[in-house]
Parts: structure tokens; C-alpha cells; sequence
């Protein structure tokens, strides 16, 4: 239930209009450097890992990817101004599902092409929202997410071509896009926002000297299933492109409310 409603009627209009939402608020102080230390300590514990892309830092068994995660994260992940954001945009019952920091050190960041999130996600309906908090504060110097307004509401999952590159942290992309209305995710640190799982959405290198760390999580109405099937297209493509991220593995969380959906919170706990 929500404890205070955070997101204002303007805020709830954007985020169903643009499919992206900056709202008002910003991390209480203490709760940001608590968060700020555990990224930090994650990143130096996994100093062999290229740090765009630490999938799954709430997880604290090390059942998916080659990354053992820790509680700060996970408390983190129900903290309940959070929650109240998420449940005034997909309802009352809420699953955590995922988690992902992305920290582009400066002078090397790696690109993000832009992409649909959805196009890779074992999720059955495709219902869900990412959170994403800004640990250093982000811009167009340090390569900030971009994202196309409106790019949601066909609820299509569009054309993605793989490209492995080096110098870009994701090995999906959309080509045939027009980029022409584009806004910057301008955040300072401790803001966050809020984008629906089909927007379109990217950032470019970071070439500044200052690090662009965000902290992405996932979390998805309990209305939805997450399927653990091996056949599954999602793990199907996960398993041939970045096979340590163990889908059917992954542990999920019920943070609030009622699961709907039959999912299975056990698999992946042990």
C-alpha cells in the first residue's frame, strides 16, 4: 500500500505519455552514501569485470552471472519511497526481478546503441519498470541515458540487429530509428527515473573525467510471470550471447502485495 504518493498527477501523465519520468525527489542523504559505498565495493570486488554492465548486485547467492551480490543492494531494492513510485505506476503488487549498475569509468565509458529493453527478457506479459538512481549524477558530458518520448506506445518490440563491439556495452541495437526528438536523462545524484520497458532508449561514451555510475532495477507487476523455461526466446538468445546470465536461476523477490501469477520464488536461493 501506498505510504506517500510521491509521483505527482503531472508525473504519472509523462511517464504514461513519454514513457519516462524525472520525478521531484532526490535520496535522503544517508541512504545515497550507503548506496554510493556498496557500488564502490562492488565494483572493486570485481575489479576483472568491465563495470557498464554488473548484472544482478541484489543477488546474494550467485546463481546468475558471474557476480555474487550483496544486502546493501537488495534492502536497497525495497526501500519504500521506491516502492511507492513503482506501485502509483503498475499496481500494488510488486515483483523484483533484476537489478544491473551501470558505471562507465570516465575518459573509456563504454556506449549503450539504443535498444528496447524487452527485446531480451523471460517475461510473460512484457509488463514491467526499470528504476534507475543516479549515483554520481549524470549528463551529456558523462554519457547520460538518452531516450525517445512516446517510443513506447505501440507496445511493439522492434528490429534489433546484433552488433559485438568492444567499445559498446550492449550487443543489440536498433538501426531503423529517427533519433530526431531525443531528450537527455539529466539526473543529479541521488534523482531517479522511471521508464517503461519498451521505450527506446541509449547514451553515448563517457569521454569526461568524472565516473557515470547508475543503479537500474527492475521490477515488474505480479500480474506477470517470469518464465524460467529453457526454451524460453529470451534465454535461448541469452544463453548463445552472454551465457553466464543464468535465467532460469534467478532468484525473485515479492516485495509487496500479492503474487498473481504463479512465479516461483524459491529457484535460485539455495
Amino acid at each position: 500500500m501506498v505510504e506517500r504518493a510521491l509521483l505527482t498527477e503531472d508525473d504519472i501523465r509523462t511517464y504514461r505519455e513519454d514513457g519516462l519520468v524525472i520525478p521531484d525527489y532526490v535520496l535522503p542523504d544517508d541512504v545515497l552514501e550507503r548506496l554510493r559505498g556498496a557500488v564502490d565495493k562492488l565494483i572493486a570486488d570485481h575489479a576483472g569485470i568491465r563495470p557498464e554492465s554488473l548484472s544482478g548486485p541484489h543477488n546474494p547467492y550467485g546463481q546468475s552471472a558471474k557476480l555474487m551480490g550483496n544486502v546493501d543492494f537488495l534492502e536497497f531494492c525495497q526501500h519504500p519511497d521506491i516502492l511507492d513510485m513503482v506501485e502509483q505506476l503498475i499496481g500494488p503488487d510488486i515483483i523484483l526481478w533484476g537489478s544491473m549498475l551501470f558505471a562507465k569509468p570516465p575518459g573509456d565509458g563504454k556506449a549503450v546503441p539504443w535498444h528496447q529493453d524487452g527485446k531480451y527478457w523471460p517475461l510473460e506479459p512484457l509488463e514491467t519498470i526499470t528504476v534507475r538512481v543516479s549515483i554520481d549524477g549524470s549528463d551529456r558530458d558523462n554519457g547520460c541515458m538518452q531516450y525517445i518520448p512516446g517510443s513506447h506506445k505501440s507496445r511493439n518490440l522492434e528490429h534489433h540487429e546484433v552488433e559485438l563491439r568492444e567499445d559498446m556495452a550492449l550487443g543489440q541495437k536498433m538501426t531503423d530509428l529517427d533519433t530526431s526528438k531525443a531528450k537527455d536523462c539529466i539526473l543529479k545524484p541521488g534523482q531517479i527515473s522511471l521508464h517503461d520497458v519498451y521505450t527506446v532508449h541509449g547514451s553515448e561514451h563517457n569521454r569526461s573525467i568524472k565516473r557515470r555510475a547508475d543503479y537500474a532495477i527492475r521490477y515488474m507487476p505480479a500480474t506477470t510471470l517470469y518464465d524460467r523455461s529453457e526454451d524460453h526466446p529470451a534465454t535461448i538468445y541469452a544463453n548463445k550471447h552472454s551465457p553466464d546470465m543464468n535465467y532460469p536461476l534467478r532468484p525473485i523477490w515479492l516485495v509487496r502485495g500479492e503474487d498473481r501469477a504463479g512465479n516461483n520464488f524459491r529457484a535460485g536461493k539455495q
